[in-house]
């Protein structure tokens, strides 16, 4: 049966799509116009739905749905911190533990693009991230904290990212770490940077995930010209050796027909460090205190096999991102059980003595 139109050629289809968009662009214009009205209105909801939940009357809520209650008496956590309420789930636990309703599956990191979070999405608040030569640090390893709620985020200010939601998670530290890069009416925008304390270290050095992608990305262009791609990548701080040395896990496709040859991904190894921080670069030259870099090959697959691994530890497949540091054994493990060639850095990078610097 065809379609009925207009003069115009437009069918009664496309004028129910562009309504259809129409009323979703005026709904984005709304709630970000009045984020922080949105998001009280939001917290109310949620802990309405899941006043009677087990989590909430530990920590004494007590039924009461306002802002300034739930930050006194809800502590900030971690997933450690959940780890045992989360295994009561998963192991078939039927009762109220956190939420009113089934958890079908819990927050992870956002996307590695600028995006607005529209403040109908879940309750956030945000800890100030302040870089320093030991690291990053956040408000939450001071003595008494200082969230800040989604409508007074600072342009150009960097903030952990903390959520409360409809599915029972309540003020519950992701872990990313994201920047205030602009705003639509007066919703903030962000950019992902990085996961927190996502690092890198065996003796003094602190490499985090910003530095060693860029690292990583300066080593591939040895591939180039043997059309090979770099598909995916993690890495571990290997203190199982003396003295200890990061050892960089990669998943290559080789295209072309010419086979890499050994000295190639050697100078990867070495591009890899000589991109590297001057503390990383002094322990390498100078102290002996860090070992050469390694890359190791990985058969193609390995990566989709850690993320199915993930995925039967609770991930969700629709978040999950691959991580780019690894410390869980079994994770290694892994990794390592999927190897197929290795390869160290042929010398140690250049270093100037001279003042310490960690990179921003």
């Amino acid at each position: 049966m065809p379609k009925s139109s207009n003069y115009d050629g437009l069918t009664t289809t496309d004028y129910a799509f562009t309504d259809k968009n129409k009323k979703a662009l005026e709904f984005i214009e709304d709630v970000t116009s009045r984020p922080d009205q949105v998001q009280q209105q939001i917290l109310t909801e949620i802990l309405t739905q899941n006043a009677t939940v087990e989590y909430l009357h530990r920590h004494g809520l007590s039924g009461h749905t306002d802002r300034e209650t739930f930050k006194k008496l809800v502590p900030v956590v971690t997933y450690e911190d959940l780890h045992n309420d989360i295994t009561r789930i998963a192991n078939g636990d039927k009762s109220t533990i956190l939420s009113s309703h089934p958890i079908s599956e819990f927050f992870t990191s956002p996307s590695e693009v600028a995006y607005t979070l529209i403040p109908t999405m879940a309750y956030f608040e945000f800890l100030p991230v302040h870089r320093t030569a030991s690291g990053v640090t956040t408000e939450s390893e001071k003595e008494n904290p200082q969230l800040v709620d989604l409508a007074d985020v600072k342009l150009g200010q960097e903030y952990e990212l903390v959520v409360t939601t409809y599915a029972g998670l309540y003020r519950y530290r992701v872990g990313d770490i994201l920047k205030v890069v602009g705003f639509k009416n007066k919703a903030p925008q962000f950019s992902f940077i990085c996961r927190k304390n996502v690092a890198l270290s065996i003796d003094y050095d602190k490499t985090d995930e910003v530095e060693l992608h860029k690292a990583v990305e300066n080593a591939i262009n040895h591939l180039v010209p043997f059309s090979a791609i770099l598909t995916e990548y993690t890495s571990y701080a290997d203190t199982t050796t003396i003295p200890g040395h990061y050892v960089i896990f990669w998943e290559v496709n080789e295209n072309g027909s010419t086979p890499i040859p050994v000295s190639v991904f050697e100078n990867c190894c070495l591009t890899i460090e000589e991109s590297l921080n001057s503390v990383y670069r002094e322990g390498r030259a100078s102290s002996n205190t860090i070992g050469a870099l390694e890359i190791k090959v990985v058969e193609n697959g390995t990566f989709d096999k850690l993320m199915d691994y993930a995925i039967s530890l609770g991930a969700s497949i629709s978040q999950y991102k691959t991580p780019r540091c690894v410390k869980y054994q079994p994770i290694v493990e892994l990794l390592n059980a999927n190897v197929v060639s290795s390869y160290f850095s042929p010398k140690c990078p250049k270093w100037f003595p001279g003042h310490r610097q960690w990179t921003d």
